[in-house]
């Protein structure tokens, strides 16, 4: 994200878009004391005739994701209480999520989880249970179910008018009828806002602004280019009706009080294994279909104003189609016979915004300064976005992790109409399924391949996807290790009673001959666990441990920076000391002014004057970007598909390596955490002396026109040592039995570098400062701490957001933020977030599985080679 810097109060703020999320935003912005607020929309106020005019409203908390869960809470808390013309905005009748099968129950059990992580309340009911709760369900048709009872219905409508009502109220200007045209600006900064009469297209004039906000909902497309923002979001048909009155619904909820006839007295219904919901409207049922194919809408194609006016038809109510109905209605009547036979009546296909990771649109654009989105929300999380993106313009801070909801998150190479409309019409088609690890995408697949992606294909490559790069999670080819004579297994660590009182691991690796053998555990997974996995993992990092084995790391992030002053610059961004001699690799962290961790880097002296970063992606780039000295004299290359990366780790990787270049890789050549030029077989390559699986090797660094001859060169030289490619599977478990973090998983700008266990990588000291560091010294620690936690290898893996439990204790005390099989440490390992109390080694934990607590305990870091014989030698 670009850095942004706090808006004054006074300065005219621009608000496009009146409906669910714009007049939030006025709202927001009236209440901590803006002065010059505007809103503009095309329709009438304040039924504008976009999704929030006819959006269902329901509120459901619970999500994987923390930041949307946290969204959809502060949206419930912030409207919950408060009543328009005497009617409520919010009515929390609870959300009830329904399993007919064991699959679906799981995922439920799971779903459960995040709820208890993420603090909503939440309980498993059986089908008796959930039928005494929503009477004329029917019982065997249901296993069991999942009640949210703080969930509930936001009168959409009612939600758009109090909070414009209120913004006006406070000094805001609302003007309906006046239609957007263009972003006028001078010198990189917006200035004004162009409008016109929407129903006439005269008037042309400018709206002052020095911030403009682009909250148009469905017309978000159109509206980011003003601001010069590709917006990777598409307008997708949603098929809804209601039913004809249902004669054993009687129109009064379960106190037995008369509802309105847009009221709920009984949960909203999900169910996921249908692709629908459904809920009281009165006596009638309402009904929403997901499970029809995707129905994307061209933006051009959507009506406008004058449509609206003239036929009073809604531009995001279009057309409804029956055959894309039929299944969810019969899918209904399984589950609530009463409506089987009943007429639908006022159905229609309402649209609403989809983005390819289901995540909202939020930020400042990196081309013009002033021009923010706050795009692609829907009612669920609409207050909660809008109070971040105030507090982010206002205070130059959001208050939470927005790295899931910046718009600056995709590679902008990959935006192309193709993609935009394949990605939002699968997020579409999969809202309710369930997602797996390692799941990836199906659309546009290969637009991003290293130059070895052939070799890897040749040898079995099973492939993920991330920001568009092909990544393999194993090999097929690699089954072949299992039939090895020197291959060796090793059994499971017991834990809990079974492993008396003690937490140590007898490791091999942590023997004085750093070459000592290292079995593997080869686990036995419940089907959970084996989807998207392969056994192969465990033969891979059993090679990477014991002999010699290659990665792909060419999806790594890396920039070159360069220019007078280059070395000051990253020195205010860094948290650790980067102008060290020349060959110097660094480990740092680039921090917010409050001391949390917006990224992790590693930092490549090259010359006096020239670095080489690696980041974690797009979003660094845009912050770096936008701190660049405005002088021009140091610049800033995103070098990543120019280059590729090899990871060659493993113990006999020097064997290989070796006979290949006349460069001096010794140790005492080539320390951990140098770098140096070197040829290998001819090939020019930048060889850093890193590690991230914890083993001897580097990553090895050369133009993308010669890593095919890299790849095949260091294949050829390591066969005798037994060399095989490597996946990310294995990489995964490696990397956490040796404690090393993920940026964006395991840590946030939430989190500091104390908290996260990387205090190592802050020199306070540091001549000059850096961005941070004096909230740091105020406040190095916020009470919580990053710990290793391990747990029986059969218990199953837990997910990232499960929730972590004092032992013995039934409240929640953290969650796990990554887990994998440790197949090397024989357990389960991961990290997990818990308060500084339970941080101790040894402290035993509970971690929350499809509903069960299992036994686990807190490990001293790192868990594999303390000592770090084996990847300094």
């Amino acid at each position: 994200m670009p850095h942004v810097t706090p808006t004054d109060l006074s300065a005219p703020v621009v608000v496009i878009g009146a409906g669910i999320v714009g007049t939030a935003l006025a709202d927001e912005f009236v209440a901590r004391g803006a002065r010059n607020v505007t809103v503009i929309d095309q329709g009438p106020l304040y039924k504008t005739g976009g999704s929030s005019s006819h959006a269902p409203g329901f509120v459901f908390q619970t999500s994987g994701s923390r930041t949307m869960c946290q969204l959809a809470q502060r949206t419930l808390n912030k409207l919950d209480g408060l009543e328009l013309d005497g009617k409520p905005l919010v009515n929390r009748v609870g959300g009830l999520e329904l399993a007919s099968t064991q699959g679906q129950l799981q995922e439920l059990q799971r779903r459960y989880g995040f709820a208890r992580a993420w603090g909503v309340p939440a309980e498993l009911l059986d089908a008796e249970q959930t039928v005494r709760l929503w009477p004329g369900l029917d019982v065997t048709q249901i296993l069991g179910s999942l009640h949210t009872p703080t969930d509930g219905v936001v009168f959409s409508a009612r939600a758009v008018e109090y909070q414009a009502r209120r913004a006006e109220a406070g000094g805001a200007e609302f003007l309906g009828l006046t239609r957007a045209v263009d972003v006028e600006a001078e010198d990189g900064r917006v200035t004004g806002v162009v409008v016109e009469d929407a129903t006439t297209g005269e008037g042309r004039r400018t709206i002052p602004a020095e911030v403009v906000i682009a909250a148009g909902g469905i017309w978000g497309h159109p509206l980011g280019s003003f601001g010069g923002l590709r917006l990777p979001m598409h307008p997708m048909e949603h098929g809804f009706a209601w039913t004809a009155p249902v004669p054993e619904l009687s129109g009064r909820n379960m106190d037995g009080e008369p509802l309105a006839e847009d009221e709920p007295g009984r949960p909203v219904v999900r169910h996921q294994g249908s692709g629908l919901y459904f809920r009281e409207f009165g006596n009638r049922i309402g009904i929403g279909a997901y499970e029809h194919g995707p129905l994307p809408v061209r933006p051009e194609d959507l009506t406008d104003t004058a449509h609206l006016l003239d036929s009073g038809e809604e531009p995001a109510k279009r057309g409804f189609s029956l055959e894309d109905f039929e299944y969810c209605r019969s899918e209904v009547a399984r589950v609530l016979p009463a409506i089987e036979h009943l007429p639908l009546q006022d159905p229609f296909n309402g649209v609403f915004s989809f983005t390819p990771d289901g995540g909202p649109m939020l930020g400042p654009s990196p081309e013009l300064k002033g021009f923010w989105a706050a795009q692609a929300i829907w009612v669920t999380q609409s207050a909660g976005c809008a109070e971040v993106v105030a507090r982010w313009i206002l205070d130059g801070d959001p208050g939470m992790d927005t790295h899931g909801l910046d718009l600056n998150r995709f590679d902008p190479a990959m935006l192309s109409d193709e993609w935009i409309r394949g990605r939002a019409s699968e997020n579409y088609d999969e809202v309710y399924d369930v997602h797996f690890s390692h799941q990836a995408t199906t659309i546009t697949r290969g637009l991003k391949t290293s130059p070895f992606h052939t070799r890897i294909q040749d040898a079995g490559g099973v492939f993920t996807e991330a920001n568009g790069w092909e990544r393999p999670l194993w090999h097929e080819k690699n089954a072949a290790l299992f039939s090895d004579p020197q291959f060796r297994s090793r059994p499971a660590k017991a834990f809990g009673a079974a492993a008396g009182a003690s937490s140590a691991l007898h490791d091999p690796a942590a023997d004085a001959d750093p070459d000592a053998p290292v079995p593997v555990a080869v686990p036995r997974r419940d089907a959970w666990d084996q989807v998207n996995w392969s056994p192969i993992a465990a033969a891979e990092a059993w090679a990477t441990r014991n002999r010699v084995a290659v990665y792909d790391m060419t999806s790594l992030t890396r920039y070159r920076v360069r220019g007078a002053g280059a070395t000051e610059w990253l020195e205010s961004l860094n948290s650790n000391k980067i102008g060290k001699s020349v060959g110097a690799v660094t480990y740092s962290l680039m921090l917010d002014g409050k001391g949390g961790i917006l990224s992790d880097v590693t930092v490549t002296r090259l010359a006096g004057e020239e670095y080489m970063i690696g980041a974690n992606g797009p979003l660094d780039l845009d912050r770096l970007t936008s701190l660049l000295p405005a002088s021009g004299t140091v610049t800033l290359d995103d070098i990543t598909t120019s280059t590729c990366c090899i990871g060659l780790w493993g113990p006999r990787a020097r064997d290989v390596l070796a006979p290949l270049t006349e460069g001096d890789i010794s140790h005492e050549g080539l320390t951990y955490f140098r770098s140096a030029r070197i040829r290998v077989a001819g090939v020019p390559v930048l060889a850093l002396r890193v590690s991230y699986v914890g083993e001897l090797g580097w990553e090895l660094y050369t133009q993308a026109a010669h890593g095919l001859r890299l790849w095949d060169q260091i294949m050829a030289a390591g066969a005798e040592h037994g060399i095989v490619p490597a996946g990310r599977a294995a990489f995964s478990s490696l990397r956490l039995e040796k404690g090393y973090r993920a940026w964006g998983s395991d840590m946030t700008r939430e989190d500091t570098p104390q908290d996260a266990g990387l205090a190592f990588a802050v020199r306070p000291e540091k001549e000059g400062g850096f961005i941070g560091r004096d909230a740091l010294n105020a406040q190095p620690s916020r009470g919580r701490r990053l710990v290793a936690f391990g747990m029986r290898l059969d218990s199953g893996r837990p997910e990232s957001g499960s929730p972590v439990l004092a032992r013995g204790d039934d409240a929640v005390a953290g969650w796990v933020t990554s887990a994998d099989f440790g197949y090397v440490t024989g357990q389960i390992i991961g990290l997990a977030w818990v308060p500084a109390g339970l941080s101790d080694p040894g402290t035993p934990l509970g971690i929350m599985r499809f509903g069960r607590v299992l036994d686990a305990e807190v490990l001293a870091e790192p868990v594999y080679d303390p000592g770090m014989g084996r990847i300094r030698r």
